[in-house]
């Protein structure tokens, strides 16, 4: 704490991302990374980027923009880019859910749109999850300026179809809907579709996840003109250059090697469902997930214990000390290998 801090400082609750610890033979399935490698095109186009270092980036990124269109069958100008899917959401806050009324987003997701909300003290309300831990989209039928939606969310893991988004747009056609997209390569159904049909649709999504580039912070968002427009207009008042060249030429690799992307998601899948098994076997709780990770909770054990005694044993998974979901732990999908072995330890401890 210091005299220098501003009031916003003084009262921010900070977002704490999930642990990186540098522990040899670590099994790390807590910040839902990829478990494989990404592809090799979006590592050779990196490597061949070394020349333009001393040069700026293309402030516009145009080549990654024009890759999105073509892969999501839209335009390039409908198309925003920034450093991760977390910047984009940033730049969102500012440029299009600032307003009097409050912004409604779910009481148990993503847990940095909280802390953005309080940065730029933007006014908002959280919709309870349903007992089934369910986004019930009746109960956004409530005065509010805009609905910031994670789908499948997180960390449920749980996910609204395409359809159940398009009733919600045309029910609510003067509010803006977010949806963060982060995870929807895992199984679920993309609202992308709907952009063309709905001008208060904004789609975001990241490179982090399903192309194995965590890394190399890329996201995006996908939305009419009028509201790409604002996303530009909040970047280039704070920062014009946020994707370097390497970002650049590794995502439009990456976006263009579609049979990469498409062995390695279905390889999750199966990982997915298979620990799935194994997590019910174990007597466990699992709710319906469409992500690269489940979210879990044995009835006779802690969530918080379960997590330190795996983490003694150099294997890490996310637990939230948080009203309602104490006893959950959010599991990533890692290889069968890593799977495995995680089912094998927790079988010692709960069984």
């Amino acid at each position: 704490m210091s005299r220098f801090w501003s009031s916003v400082v003084h009262n921010l609750s900070p977002y704490v991302p999930g642990e990186q610890p540098k522990i040899d033979g670590l099994i790390k399935l807590n910040t839902n990374e990829n478990p494989y490698p990404p592809s090799p095109r979006a590592v050779a186009a990196i490597t061949a980027n070394t020349d333009r270092l001393r040069l700026y980036p293309d402030p516009r990124a145009t080549a990654l923009r024009e890759a999105i269109a073509r892969r999501y069958g839209v335009t390039a100008d409908e198309v925003f880019v920034g450093n991760g899917s977390d910047e984009v959401l940033a730049h969102a806050f500012p440029a299009l859910l600032k307003h009097d009324a409050p912004l409604l987003f779910p009481d148990i997701t993503y847990s940095f749109y909280p802390v953005y909300c309080r940065l730029y003290r933007v006014s908002y309300e959280t919709v309870p999850l349903d007992a089934a831990m369910r986004v019930n989209l009746a109960d956004y039928r409530r005065p509010g300026s805009a609905i910031l939606l994670c789908n499948p969310n997180a960390p449920t893991g749980t996910a609204l179809p395409r359809a159940a988004i398009e009733a919600l747009l045309a029910e609510h056609p003067d509010r803006l809907v977010v949806v963060d997209e982060a995870y929807v390569d895992f199984g679920a159904e993309s609202a992308v579709p709907l952009v063309a049909r709905h001008d208060n649709l904004l789609v975001i999504q990241t490179l982090s996840k399903s192309r194995a580039l965590a890394g190399l912070r890329v996201g995006f968002a996908i939305g009419q003109r009028p509201l790409i427009e604002a996303l530009e207009r909040v970047k280039d008042s704070f920062n014009s250059y946020p994707l370097d060249c390497f970002a650049i030429a590794g995502a439009v690799a990456a976006i263009e090697d579609e049979a990469w992307f498409e062995e390695t998601r279905q390889r999750i899948i199966r990982s997915r469902e298979a620990l799935v098994r194994g997590l019910i076997e174990l007597g466990c709780e699992v709710l319906p997930s469409q992500a690269n990770f489940v979210f879990a909770r044995h009835p006779s054990h802690r969530g918080a214990d379960l997590a330190a005694r795996l983490r003694e044993r150099a294997v890490l998974v996310r637990h939230f000390q948080k009203p309602r979901i104490e006893d959950f732990l959010r599991i990533t999908v890692g290889t069968d290998d890593e799977c495995g072995r995680l089912i094998g330890l927790l079988r010692g401890m709960v069984s």
